[in-house]
C-alpha cells in the first residue's frame, strides 16, 4: 500500500489524484482525516501506525520552525522502519536553495533518510510557480515584488505531484536517487508583461517591514519569504539542472503561465 501523508495540503492531494489518475491504489495519512483517510499527526506518536504501507511519500511538514519539523519528520521515519516501511519517497528542496531559510530542515531530513536503512528516494522540488506568482503585489501601478529582475527556475505544483506519483508507483527503478525537479526560469517583469501591467522592484527592508506588519503570518515566515526574495533578487535561483522531463515522460507546464494566472487571480476587483 501507498500512503502519502499531509493528504489534505495541495502537493499532497495532487499527488494522491495523479496516482489515482495512474490506476495505482494508495491512502492518505493526515491530522485531520476525511474519508478513506488514516489519522497521521506528525506530532502524536501514538498515531503513526504504518503497518501495511509500502511506499511512504512524506510530503514535508515544513509549516513550522526548524527544530519542530525535523522532530516531526524523525517521528515518521522512526515508525517507518518500526513498521517495515519499504520505500520512503521525501518531498525536499531543490539543490540550488541551499542558501534559503528554510534549507536546513530539508537536508536534516535528507541525511536521518539516507541514515535510517530505509530504501528512498530524494524529490528536490523546485519553488512553486503558483507561490512565485502569489508572491506578487499588487499596486495601483501594476504589480511590485522584491524580486528584481532576478529569475526563478519555478514549477507547477501539478508536475511536482505527478512526477512523486510516478515515482511511488514504481519506487523500484528510482532506488538511491536524488531528482531535482525544476522548470525554467521566470521574472517578475516577464509575469507583469504577461498580464500587460508594469512591474516596480521594492527593497528588501520593505519587504520585510510588509511581513513584519502581516498579522497573518507566523514569526517563522518573514524571514523565510526575505530569504526567497533575497535568492531571486541575486541569481540564485535560476539553476536549470533538472530530471522533471525525464519523470514525466512529456515537457513540463509553463511556469511563467501559471504565476501569471495565480497572480491574475488575486488581483483585486475594480472598485
Amino acid at each position: 500500500m501507498i500512503m502519502v501523508t499531509g493528504a489534505n495540503g495541495q502537493l499532497a492531494s495532487g499527488t494522491l489524484r495523479a496516482l489515482a489518475e495512474r490506476g495505482v491504489p494508495a491512502v492518505g495519512g493526515s491530522r485531520a482525516p476525511r474519508d478513506g483517510q488514516r489519522r497521521l499527526d506528525f506530532d502524536d506518536p501514538t498515531s503513526l501506525d504504518l503497518a501495511g504501507v509500502s511506499t511512504l511519500v512524506l510530503v514535508s511538514a515544513g509549516y513550522a520552525e526548524d527544530d519542530r519539523v525535523i522532530a516531526r519528520h524523525r517521528a515518521v521515519l522512526d515508525a517507518a522502519m518500526r513498521d517495515g516501511v519499504g520505500h520512503v519517497v521525501y518531498t525536499s528542496l531543490t539543490t540550488a536553495g541551499d542558501h534559503l531559510g528554510f534549507a536546513l530542515a530539508h537536508r536534516s531530513t535528507e541525511r536521518m533518510i539516507e541514515d535510517s536503512g530505509l530504501s528512498w528516494t530524494i524529490l528536490r522540488n523546485g519553488l512553486y510557480a503558483e507561490l512565485f506568482g502569489a508572491l506578487l503585489t499588487w499596486t495601483d501601478d501594476g504589480l511590485a515584488s522584491a524580486f528584481g529582475d532576478g529569475a526563478l527556475s519555478a514549477v507547477a505544483r501539478t508536475d511536482l505531484a505527478a512526477a512523486a506519483a510516478i515515482v511511488a508507483g514504481d519506487p523500484a527503478a528510482h532506488v538511491g536517487r536524488t531528482y531535482d525537479l525544476v522548470g525554467e526560469p521566470i521574472t517578475a517583469a516577464a509575469v507583469a508583461g504577461t498580464l500587460g501591467v508594469a512591474h516596480r522592484t521594492i527593497g528588501l527592508g520593505d519587504y520585510r517591514a510588509h511581513l513584519l506588519a502581516d498579522e497573518s503570518l507566523l514569526p517563522f515566515q518573514p524571514p523565510m519569504l526575505v530569504s526567497i526574495a533575497a535568492g531571486v533578487r541575486y541569481g540564485f535561483l535560476g539553476d536549470t539542472t533538472t530530471h522533471l522531463a525525464e519523470l514525466l515522460g512529456r515537457p513540463p507546464a509553463r511556469p511563467l503561465v501559471v504565476a501569471a494566472d495565480t497572480a491574475s487571480a488575486m488581483r483585486p476587483a475594480l472598485r
